[in-house]
Formats: C-alpha cells, sequence, structure tokens
C-alpha cells in the first residue's frame, strides 16, 4: 500500500468543490476522482492509504468494491469511509466500511473524521489479532508515557509457563482459548480497577504486559492469579487434572511429565528519576523475569531495587 497519508476521494464534482477547500489545508495528500468505474480498477492496483467512496455515484459497484478490497488480505486494514444521501437502514455487516458521512456533511466535518479514521486504523493495526489488545507499539508507548509523566506506577510482564507443552498436548485450538482466557483475565482485573489509570498489553505468544498504580500491584497480581487458578481446571481433560499433571513428549522426544501452565509475574516498579527510556525497563524486566520463573506454580516477584515501596515478594 501506498504512504498512509494518501487519500482517495471518490465524490461527484458537487461534493469536490464543496469539500476540496477545507480537505487540502490538511497535512494529507488528497485525490478527487469523480468516475466509479475508471477509479475502482485504480484503487485495487494501487491502493490509498485512506479512501472516501459516495454511494450514489454507483451503489452496486461501491458495494462491491468495499467487499473486494475487505476479503483481500493485503487491503483489509484500508480505512473506508462511505459517503450516504440520508440515513436509511442499511445492512452494516454486509458493507463494512469503517465510518459514514452523509452528503451534506461540510469539509470541516469530514477532515474530523478522516483523522479519526486514521487514529482507529493505527490502533487497530497494533492490536493482537488473537485477543484484540494494543501491541507492541502501544506497550513501549504506554511505558514511556508513564516514564515521561514521572508516574507512580507497576509495569508487569506477564508469562504464561509450560505453555508449550500444554499446545502439543490439547493442540493450538486449545492453546489459543487459554491464552484469550488470560486477556479477559488481565483486562477485568486491571482495566475494571483502575479505569483510564490501568493498561493492558499483548506482547505475543504467551507474553502480556499491564500496568497500574504502583500502591496496587500487589492486590493485582494476586487477584489475577487467583482468577487463574480458578479457571484453568475447565482448560484441562479431567483425567489430568485428578493425576495433577499431564505427558507429552520433550524436544528431545522423551515422554515426561510438564506441570499445568501457570503464571510468571515480574513486575518493574517505575516512580519519578528511576528510569529514562523504556529500554532500561525492558532490561531490568528481562532480570526479574529470571527470579519470578525460578519460584514454583503461579507466582509474582517484585524488583525491590531503588524502590522507596518495598513491598514483600509472595507466591
Amino acid at each position: 500500500m501506498k504512504a498512509s497519508r494518501e487519500i482517495l476521494v471518490l465524490v461527484d464534482k458537487e461534493l469536490e468543490k464543496r469539500w476540496a477547500p477545507a480537505l487540502k489545508k490538511g497535512a494529507y495528500k488528497i485525490s478527487f476522482k469523480n468516475d466509479p468505474r475508471r477509479t475502482a480498477e485504480e484503487i485495487l492496483s494501487s491502493p490509498p492509504g485512506l479512501l472516501v467512496l459516495q454511494e450514489s455515484l454507483d451503489p452496486p459497484l461501491i458495494f462491491d468494491l468495499v467487499k473486494a478490497l475487505k476479503n483481500n488480505l493485503n487491503l483489509a486494514i484500508l480505512p473506508i469511509i462511505l459517503v450516504i444521501k440520508e440515513d436509511i437502514e442499511r445492512d452494516w455487516f454486509a458493507l463494512p466500511v469503517d465510518d459514514f458521512l452523509f452528503e451534506d456533511s461540510s469539509g470541516e466535518e469530514i477532515s474530523s473524521r478522516i483523522n479519526l479514521a486514521f487514529a482507529r486504523a493505527h490502533r487497530s493495526a497494533d492490536n493482537n489479532p488473537l485477543t484484540g489488545l494494543p501491541g507492541n507499539t502501544t506497550i513501549l508507548k504506554a511505558i514511556q508515557e508513564n516514564i515521561n509523566h514521572q508516574e507512580k506506577v507497576a509495569i508487569a510482564y506477564v508469562d504464561l509457563d509450560h505453555f508449550k507443552p500444554f499446545n502439543d498436548r490439547y493442540g493450538f485450538a486449545r492453546g489459543d482459548e487459554i491464552l484469550r482466557m488470560l486477556a479477559r483475565i488481565l483486562s477485568n482485573v486491571i482495566l475494571f480497577r483502575f479505569g483510564p489509570r490501568g493498561f493492558v498489553g499483548h506482547i505475543g505468544g504467551d507474553d502480556f504486559v499491564f500496568i497500574c498504580p504502583l500502591e496496587n500491584i500487589e492486590e493485582a497480581c494476586q487477584e489475577i492469579i487467583r482468577d487463574f487458578e480458578s479457571l484453568l481446571p475447565s482448560f484441562l481433560d479431567p483425567e489430568d487434572w485428578k493425576r495433577g499433571y499431564f505427558e507429552e513428549k520433550d524436544r528431545s522426544g522423551q515422554r515426561r511429565r510438564f506441570s499445568f501452565p501457570s503464571l510468571s509475574i515480574a513486575v518493574v516498579p517505575l516512580f519519578p528519576g528511576r528510569f529514562k527510556h523504556y529500554g532500561e525497563v525492558s532490561a531490568v524486566a528481562a532480570q526479574v523475569k529470571k527470579m519470578a520463573k525460578k519460584m514454583p506454580g503461579n507466582s509474582y516477584f517484585i524488583d525491590r531495587r531503588e524502590n522507596p515501596y518495598s513491598p514483600e515478594t509472595k507466591n
């Protein structure tokens, strides 16, 4: 795809004349087109960063174009704003556009919607496809913002231990289910308790991150572990749960016993002056993770170096 700042606006000449002055004041490169049939092929072969389509130009063609774009794996993330003449009932599931405007909208309004569509697309592109949680770019930004604002928060890195042998034993479908379950637990505990003061992200695979107020980190870790322990049995076969372990081949092909999946939570306290860059947080987290993983079962380990709160480490 082209640079994300390029916008193709497929509307009639009347709307082009009305909207052009406002749109061309923005920071985006705007291209106006008026012929839907000629432009459809151009869009498919050389898509812009965002597309604005006027439905009334040719409703069947516009519908087919939207479907073709959204069914293309390489183009599905292309934001599409549909310009409609009137507010009639539509099947928005069948017509999967990202936003809509009325033909009588002002140029200023469409500029605002375009900015919103780009912001939404940026967030969605970073989200983990399995859990829907923010991915690495958003995670690093959130950590850096807390550093810059000198917030007293805890950055917690969550690993799901024994996940690979669990996947080998139960299959990838159930592995995905347990990752989604963990994502829901983290979101329910952190976002419900702390609202905008909390953050949950999915680094990838079985690695997650959450951020919460520093003074609440122990109770948050304890609640996450309690919820995980209560839900884990539903992901295991009854005979395995009764035995207290499951059997699977290790990397050398030998059959051995494995413990059930468990959580290791490595906590890095953040307080004014401790870090200047998110890379420093990651370096400390790597050290703390080693300590957390040495503890048996579900556990959390809080780095207490240069930490004025000095909470006890619990299992």
